[in-house]
C-alpha cells in the first residue's frame, strides 16, 4: 500500500510541477526581463522580478521532476494477485536523495511565493505613482498569475504530502538495512517544522496582502475617462443591436465586426 501511495504521489507532483502554467509564466517573465534589461537596471520592481526569475531558474535546474520519474521507475508494478508477495523497494540512498530534493524544492517554492508577493506590491506601488505604467501593469498581471498557478495547482501542498510518504518509506527501509548515503543531516519527521511556517496560513497571509493593496485606478481614469450617462446608454443600445444582427447572420462565412466607435 505504501509503494502504491508513493507512486501515486510522485506522479501527481511530477504532473503539477511540469504543467504548462509554470513553464508558460516562466517564459513570459524571461521575455519581459530581456525587453527591459537595458532601461530599468536600477528600477526596484525590475530587481524584484529578477529575484522571482532566479527562484524559478533554480527550481528547474534542480531537476526535481526527473528525480521523481527515476524513483517511479524503481517502484515495481504489482498485480492484485501479488499484493502480499515479496518485492523490491527503492534503496535508502535513492529515497534520501529524493527526500532531500523535495525539501529543497519546498524551500524554493516558499521563497518564490514570497518574492512574487513582494514584487507584486512594489509594482502596484510604482503603478500608483504613475511610473513605468506599461512595465508595472504587465508585471503585476504576470506575478499574480504565477502566484495563482502555484497556489491553485497546490504544488507546495503536493510536495509536502509526498514528503510524508517518503519519510515513512525511508524509515522502514533504514530499519531493514542501514545504508545511509547523506551523512550529517537528520531528515525531519514533520516538514512544517523544517520549513518554519504553516503553509495554509502563509498562503492566506500573502493573499490578504495582495488583495487588500491600494488599487491603482487614478492613472486608468485619466487614460480612459468616464463617458456621460447618455452616451453610455446609446453605446449599450448600439452594442446590443449589433450583437443581435451578428447572431442573425452568424451562418455567413465572413467575419462580422460587432465593435462600436467610442464617442
Amino acid at each position: 500500500r505504501l509503494l502504491t501511495a508513493l507512486r501515486r504521489r510522485c506522479d501527481i507532483a511530477g504532473k503539477r510541477l511540469s504543467g504548462p502554467g509554470l513553464a508558460a509564466e516562466g517564459r513570459v517573465l524571461r521575455s519581459v526581463l530581456y525587453a527591459y534589461h537595458s532601461r530599468l537596471l536600477r528600477h526596484r520592481p525590475y530587481l524584484a522580478l529578477q529575484q522571482v526569475e532566479q527562484c524559478l531558474k533554480r527550481l528547474w535546474k534542480m531537476n526535481l521532476v526527473g528525480c521523481l520519474e527515476t524513483l517511479v521507475g524503481l517502484i515495481p508494478k504489482k498485480n492484485a494477485s501479488e499484493a502480499h508477495a515479496e518485492c523490491l523497494v527503492p534503496s535508502q540512498p535513492m529515497l534520501e536523495t529524493v527526500a532531500l530534493k523535495v525539501l529543497g524544492g519546498c524551500k524554493l517554492i516558499l521563497r518564490l511565493l514570497d518574492c512574487c508577493c513582494k514584487a507584486f506590491l512594489l509594482s502596484i506601488k510604482h503603478l500608483c505613482s504613475e511610473e513605468f505604467i506599461l512595465l508595472n501593469t504587465v508585471a503585476s498581471g504576470l506575478l499574480s498569475r504565477l502566484w495563482f498557478v502555484i497556489q491553485y495547482r497546490c504544488v507546495l501542498q503536493t510536495l509536502t504530502s509526498l514528503y510524508d510518504v517518503l519519510s515513512t518509506m525511508l524509515h522502514l527501509v533504514s530499519e531493514t538495512q542501514q545504508t545511509p548515503y547523506i551523512k550529517g543531516f537528520t531528515f525531519p519527521s514533520d516538514i512544517c517544522d523544517f520549513l518554519g511556517v504553516n503553509i495554509s496560513s502563509e498562503a492566506k497571509k500573502q493573499q490578504a496582502k495582495m488583495f487588500t493593496t491600494k488599487k491603482s485606478t487614478s492613472w486608468m481614469k485619466k487614460l480612459c475617462p468616464a463617458m456621460p450617462e447618455a452616451v453610455s446608454k446609446v453605446g449599450k443600445k448600439r452594442k446590443s443591436e449589433s450583437c443581435r444582427s451578428a447572431m442573425e447572420h452568424c451562418s455567413t462565412p465572413c467575419a462580422v465586426d460587432i465593435g462600436e466607435r467610442v464617442v
